[in-house]
């Protein structure tokens, strides 16, 4: 309890010193904007000119203030899993600044303060659309940067297309090394709009299978046992879960079985697979229980002129129906 409150008055003292030297330039600024006539009488100032100094103080101290608040806002609303990007809070004070700076210098060139924010307003839309693509994916990044999905050294699939090693993260693009040592670069705000998989998170193990087709003649009991037990012989996949084996099915040609087994990592996931297969065929052919083969014979022939399904390839005879999961 005393930990907790110490803790809370830290953090006040120290958004206290972050807004106490932004809030006296605001109060200043409203002091130079109600004086700055009495000023000029008293000092012989030109009176526009005081107007105007007066004015850019303010547009600058108020932008100050705005974006120390804005970030306080962002890092309350933290968590200590999801930080909020530094480059949020960053870019934020940049906006208030810029408009600050464009406010001013219509200002000086014979604006008032209403038209001056108005054209800074005006001129900002204009650059947004100038450089929308590149604003489209540093806010992408920042929406990456808070909800991370994926960490750096984190292996992920994109949209079934890309799979890969996060190996930088920035705030236009993500970067990624393939299973080829292909070197990937993204924009964030297509990664946005497409579908990702985090194969190393909440864990880095996860549960791999594939499929394969025996016999009829082989009893389901004994299919289970067999596939599970040649698949725990594999000295790559993980002990615990123990691999298992399902049937999922009941074919013309055989029963087809899903053999399933935790991997290590998304790394190790090709390696584990030829592992579990070849302690598999090893199995099978010590029991002298061969794989069903597809039958060409009893495939039946497209009628003349269709087309065949697409993506369907018959197998040869004497080549085994092995499908990965």
């Amino acid at each position: 309890m005393t930990t907790t409150k110490t803790s809370r008055t830290s953090r006040g003292g120290r958004a206290f010193e972050r807004l106490a030297w932004p809030a006296l330039a605001s109060i200043a600024s409203i002091f130079m904007f109600f004086t700055y006539q009495a000023a000029s009488g008293e000092f012989g100032l030109d009176q526009e000119t005081l107007r105007r100094a007066a004015g850019g103080f303010s547009y600058f101290a108020w932008a100050w203030l705005a974006g120390r608040l804005v970030g306080l806002a962002l890092e309350r609303s933290a968590t200590r899993r999801k930080r909020v990007p530094r480059l949020l809070k960053e870019l934020v004070s940049a906006v208030f600044f810029i408009a600050a700076l464009i406010a001013t210098i219509m200002l000086f060139l014979g604006q008032s303060m209403s038209g001056a924010l108005a054209s800074s307003g005006l001129v900002l839309a204009v650059l947004g659309f100038a450089i929308r693509n590149v604003v489209a994916d540093a806010f992408s990044g920042i929406a990456l940067g808070l909800d991370a999905p994926y960490r750096i050294g984190d292996w992920v699939n994109i949209d079934g297309e890309i799979k890969g090693r996060i190996t930088e993260i920035g705030w236009r693009t993500t970067r990624l090394h393939t299973r080829d040592s292909t070197y990937m670069i993204l924009p964030n705000s297509q990664i946005a709009r497409q579908r990702l998989t985090n194969y190393s998170a909440p864990r880095r193990n996860y549960r791999a299978q594939l499929q394969l087709l025996l016999p009829h003649e082989v009893p389901i009991e004994e299919a289970r046992r067999l596939l599970a037990e040649a698949a725990a012989r594999s000295e790559l996949v993980l002990k615990d879960p123990k691999p298992d084996a399902r049937a999922v099915g009941f074919d013309r040609d055989g029963i087809p079985y899903r053999v399933r087994y935790w991997v290590p990592s998304f790394a190790e996931e090709i390696d584990c697979r030829d592992s579990v297969l070849g302690h598999i065929d090893a199995a099978l052919r010590e029991a002298r229980l061969p794989p069903a083969y597809k039958d060409p014979s009893r495939e039946e022939e497209p009628a003349e002129g269709s087309l065949q399904e697409p993506g369907r390839v018959t197998p040869l005879r004497g080549i085994p129906r092995v499908v990965t999961g």
